[in-house]
């Protein structure tokens, strides 16, 4: 995909962040996500959940986070941290089972190690996920098949572990501009996602290789689809807009790529625009219909969204298996 993505590499991670969520069942559409950020929303909503799912991402490709215990505790954290449910950035300190009854784990259909064997094995396992003499997907795979069956956490396991995938590719190289959302390929075919895991912990680790080799290529095929669908969008607006060139209104539909969805505050951090002009700096793209308007149900403050960038990014979910919303 190369330097291409770059400019649109937030609605990439948007993508990738919606898949990775959906394959724990954890789904909201593209606006109300969006909402969420731009909102500052720190609840336990699905929009909110996802919308910390993306913070995720965005420190998992920062240059600063490694695929060492340090890093993946720094993971979670930044997913859990407003979730009064669970310990944010601390491992279990309890068993847990997979499957069978909430009371007993007689009957669960896995059961990972017990809470004081965690820290030995993660440490292990950041020492086989730094390995520079290994083949990069190979290792990828390996890595979170191993760090889904220690399940380190009480929640948050799966969304960290395909996080961590994002710090492994940066680091190796084989990502060096924005984000390949390999969960968007691994929501595809979630039933052989998990049956390549239970593969894993009997002994077999070639299924989850070939599943991940596998799902990395639908992924390079969705985004592609969907960074040129992004790009068609941004390059009609430039007929539909009525303002002077050089007016802070172009400047919003370049932020548009990266925030779908804007408040007054959002135009007071990205651009140093004063939050009293906002409807103003808006007038112009409303009246093009390149946004539409509504109120915030808690703050009653106005915001702004592109429909089609967001409906970009669903049909981006929905074409990687979610279900229609």
């Amino acid at each position: 995909m190369g330097r291409d993505v770059v400019p649109h590499s937030a609605v990439l991670l948007r993508g990738e962040s919606i898949a990775s969520s959906d394959i724990e069942h954890i789904t909201s559409s593209a606006r109300n996500i969006a909402l969420a950020e731009a909102t500052h929303d720190e609840g336990t909503s699905n929009a909110s959940l996802v919308a910390a799912n993306a913070r995720t991402l965005r420190r998992a490709i920062d240059v600063a986070t490694a695929p060492d215990v340090a890093g993946v505790l720094a993971l979670h954290e930044e997913l859990m941290r407003t979730d009064p449910r669970h310990q944010a950035g601390i491992f279990r300190a309890e068993q847990v089972w997979i499957g069978g009854h909430a009371s007993t784990p007689v009957g669960a259909h896995f059961i990972p190690p017990h809470h004081e064997q965690i820290a030995a094995a993660m440490s292990d396992l950041a020492l086989f996920a730094q390995r520079t003499d290994l083949p990069r997907m190979s290792q990828l795979a390996l890595t979170h098949a191993q760090f889904a069956t220690i399940h380190p956490f009480t929640d948050g396991n799966g969304r960290t572990g395909r996080a961590l995938m994002h710090v492994m590719l940066r680091q190796s190289g084989l990502v060096q501009h924005g984000v390949v959302p390999v969960s968007a390929g691994l929501l595809t075919d979630t039933r052989g996602y998990h049956e390549a895991l239970d593969s894993y912990r009997d002994g077999d680790p070639e299924s989850i290789v070939r599943l991940f080799t596998a799902s990395s290529l639908k992924a390079v095929t969705n985004a592609t689809a969907l960074v040129t669908e992004v790009r068609d969008i941004r390059a009609s607006w430039d007929d539909r807009i009525r303002s002077r060139r050089g007016s802070t209104a172009w400047q919003v539909a370049d932020l548009l790529l990266r925030f779908p969805l804007i408040t007054a505050r959002t135009l007071h951090d990205q651009l140093g625009a004063s939050p009293t002009n906002a409807p103003r700096i808006m007038a112009p793209l409303l009246e093009s219909g390149v946004v539409s308007s509504g109120t915030h149900y808690a703050s009653r403050a106005t915001y702004w969204w592109s429909p089609e960038i967001t409906d970009a990014v669903d049909d981006f979910a929905v074409r990687a298996g979610r279900r229609r919303l």
